[in-house]
């Protein structure tokens, strides 16, 4: 026993120090400053073709990757991590990669480009003042990720004390390290761009399935906003994994998930990221929590026609602040009507029961619900006792998803009903019924037939209202088993 300690706890140890000596540092990025009582992480995906190291990835790698073959540096998943000083939780707040706000030296901008733009730009203006093309890319991608974390800060106002950065070929070798990512899917999805080809319900993904599970864009109702749910139950999944088996206590999977960080991570010079992984030793998965930030129309348009992500940064502050109990300054905030509480769509499943007489109502209904990202439940005819007005069923009445579906559709009635699951709302249809899917219904539709159903696409928008998205209830890794999702 004491000899398979000393193998066990050699090996771990080595393991450390191999980890430390080869990790990608990134310095001077203007760091940290703010005694907020809370650390503030940055956590960035990029689409990069090489490594933590500026290494190009193999041809196999890039192929498994199903990136396609396009050079780029865009930031397209960008995380703000909140954790207090003691280590006792963590919120992940994600940002819409086209959020449009401000970035410094460009203006007005997609969120995304401002690490891409501004290294481009900065490239160019350092090899043409005779910069050698190793020192000018080192140099420029530096200035991206300035502009990126000053973009994050101005928008959030908070002070990112760390930076982290994986590409893609990390995302794919951190999953295969601690032995795939349970997910779950309402229904089928066959979708090539990305490669998304899965089966409806509970699987187990690694590799390139992974990747390609969060990558997807195109074919969900509501484009990136769905992404990032996706994107945030497959994170907190993960990090339920890691935390609940002991993932970290094992010799062979910290060897294998440190070979990963050190060739796909990279963190800002001042980060002692072992020391800080001991202080989050006795986090649980209840107290991992991810959210997104709100946002005032999800199908906007700039004055040249450029599909964005509209926010209101004074609402954003405010509703970062309010997660670590803090008071945002709203000295600059415009008066604009506060968002309705509301719950995240993809969280709600909706049964639908025709009891009106006419024929497709429930399919119809259904299908206006699944295009606002609501899950589809079972449809068809009431088969419980029939009804004279409609109605939205929950296991409590004071349920939120069923309150946001009564809303959605017209403003029915809500009532209690013990038989229904938690997670679940049934809608019954009665003839009265005149909201959305009905043939007398004259409001606002956000997406015909005939329409792309990806709110981020180029192509124009057929309604001019806007479409806000408060924030939703957080996504927990302390639930169990994987949330089931768009």
């Amino acid at each position: 026993m004491s000899v398979l300690v000393l193998v066990v706890t050699g090996f771990a140890w080595q393991g450390v120090d191999s980890l430390r000596s080869n990790l990608s540092m990134a310095a001077g990025l203007g760091l940290g400053g703010a005694k907020d009582g809370a650390i503030d992480i940055l956590m960035v995906g990029t689409d990069s073709r090489t490594d933590a190291h500026g290494n190009p990835l193999s041809e196999s790698e890039l192929a498994s990757l199903r990136a396609g073959d396009e050079v780029a540096s865009n930031t397209d998943t960008i995380v703000l991590i909140r954790i207090p000083n003691d280590g006792s939780s963590a919120t992940a707040i994600s940002i819409p990669r086209d959020s449009y706000v401000d970035v410094p030296g460009i203006g007005m901008s997609k969120i995304n480009a401002a690490y891409g733009a501004t290294k481009e730009t900065e490239r160019l203006k350092l090899v043409n003042e005779g910069e050698s093309d190793a020192d000018a890319d080192a140099d420029s991608t530096k200035a991206g990720r300035q502009a990126l974390i000053k973009s994050v800060a101005d928008l959030t106002g908070v002070t990112v004390d760390h930076y982290a950065e994986v590409g893609l070929l990390g995302f794919v070798l951190l999953t295969n390290a601690v032995g795939g990512v349970d997910v779950c899917l309402n229904n089928a999805v066959d979708e090539p761009m990305s490669g998304a080809n899965f089966p409806a319900g509970e699987q187990t993904l690694q590799g390139s399935d992974a990747l390609s599970f969060v990558r997807q864009r195109h074919e969900l109702p509501r484009g990136d906003l769905d992404r990032i749910v996706r994107q945030q139950v497959f994170m907190a999944s993960l990090a339920r994994k890691v935390l609940s088996a002991k993932t970290l206590s094992s010799p062979s999977k910290l060897s294998e998930l440190s070979t990963a960080i050190s060739r796909s991570v990279v963190l800002d010079s001042d980060w002692d990221i072992l020391k800080f992984a001991g202080q989050l030793q006795e986090l649980a998965g209840g107290e991992v929590k991810f959210e997104t930030i709100p946002v005032t129309d999800l199908n906007g348009n700039t004055d040249d026609g450029e599909s964005v992500v509209t926010v209101d940064p004074a609402a954003v502050k405010k509703y970062v602040a309010s997660l670590a109990g803090e008071d945002a300054d709203t000295s600059s905030q415009t008066t604009t009507a506060k968002p309705k509480p509301t719950v995240n769509p993809s969280s709600v499943t909706v049964d639908v029961a025709n009891d009106s007489g006419i024929d497709g109502l429930a399919s119809n209904v259904s299908q206006a619900l699944t295009t606002d990202g609501y899950g589809t439940g079972t449809v068809g005819n009431n088969t419980g006792n029939s009804v004279d007005n409609s109605q939205v069923l929950a296991a409590s009445a004071d349920d939120a998803g069923a309150k946001a579906v009564a809303d959605k559709l017209g403003g029915l009635r809500v009532a209690a009903d013990s038989s229904v699951p938690k997670g679940t709302v049934r809608v019954v249809l009665a003839a009265d019924y005149a909201g959305p899917g009905s043939d007398s219904y004259t409001g606002p539709t956000t997406t015909s037939d005939s329409e792309s159903t990806d709110p981020q696409s180029d192509s124009s928008q057929s309604s001019t209202a806007p479409t806000p998205v408060p924030p939703a209830p957080p996504i927990d890794a302390g639930e169990g088993g994987p949330k089931c999702v768009n």
